[in-house]
């Protein structure tokens, strides 16, 4: 695919992204994620060391207002909420309510609930992988110095990238096209993000390399793509910008994944040497 087929791909990414993020689903998202507490780095810390593999916690009143309830027998996660006192003034006449003392409340993780579905706009992707990607991106990987294991990872983790061990680790229970996705999106991070310290940018360069690379393979990842973009950069506006100033860096991602791979006109792709 020539280096102006994948420019189109990065548009029809970002208009994919901009019709996202005017949705009704997206307005949905965004609510869902505002009842959600954000937790100081001491919570974090002890929500960690209580369940290493918790993705999203909250009380059992948050709970319940989503339709979901915690399961009996579920054990607690323990924090620390802040008891204020009266609300009061400062010299300069700004009100605020004194910080008394801290006491411990419970919260649980959504894998300790049931009931309805949360707002989802990231959806996995269901479906096989006929053309064989997965084994394709693969000989990729071990061209570039990189060992795959297909393995159960903790709490929702589809993938990740060792940059000490050079392994790529991918979900062993998502369906086929899943995993090629995974991938994709963890291989651009093995050519990309050593040393990386801005999660954010690394996340959204990443995914829109898996994008590029996974249509030109014949996959559309759009269903899970643009919201994980979307989410990762903050909205449409902002991801879009982002995207573009992003664009020679996955463009080479992309490339460097691609250009050693034959793409035969029946739609099979077979690996050559890199």
């Amino acid at each position: 695919m020539a280096p102006t087929d994948r420019d189109h791909l990065l548009d029809t990414l970002t208009e994919g992204i901009e019709a996202l993020t005017t949705s009704q689903a997206w307005r949905a998202h965004l609510e869902a994620q505002g009842r959600f507490h954000r937790y100081s780095f001491s919570n974090a810390l002890l929500i960690c060391r209580q369940d290493p593999d918790a993705s999203r916690v909250a009380g059992f009143a948050t709970w319940k207002s989503f339709g979901r309830a915690v399961r009996k027998g579920e054990r607690a996660i323990w924090i620390l909420a802040p008891m204020t006192g009266r609300r009061t003034r400062t010299a300069e006449g700004e009100e605020f309510r004194p910080i008394l003392g801290f006491r411990p409340v419970p919260v649980f993780d959504v894998a300790q609930t049931d009931g309805e579905p949360l707002p989802e706009i990231c959806r996995n992707l269901v479906g096989d992988d006929t053309a064989a990607s997965f084994d394709v991106l693969v000989a990729r990987a071990t061209c570039l110095g990189y060992t795959v294991e297909v393995t159960e990872l903790p709490g929702t983790t589809n993938g990740d990238c060792s940059f000490a061990r050079r392994r790529i680790r991918v979900e062993r229970r998502n369906g086929p096209a899943q995993q090629v996705k995974t991938l994709a999106h963890e291989l651009a991070h093995a050519l990309l993000h050593e040393g990386t310290e801005d999660r954010p940018l690394a996340e959204l360069e990443a995914e829109s390399t898996a994008f590029v690379v996974c249509r030109t393979l014949g996959l559309d990842t759009s269903g899970y793509t643009f919201g994980y973009v979307a989410c990762w950069a903050g909205g449409g506006p902002e991801a879009i910008a982002r995207i573009k100033a992003s664009g020679s860096r996955i463009q080479h991602a992309a490339s460097v994944i691609l250009d050693s791979l034959e793409v035969a006109g029946s739609g099979t792709v077979s690996p050559t040497a890199a």
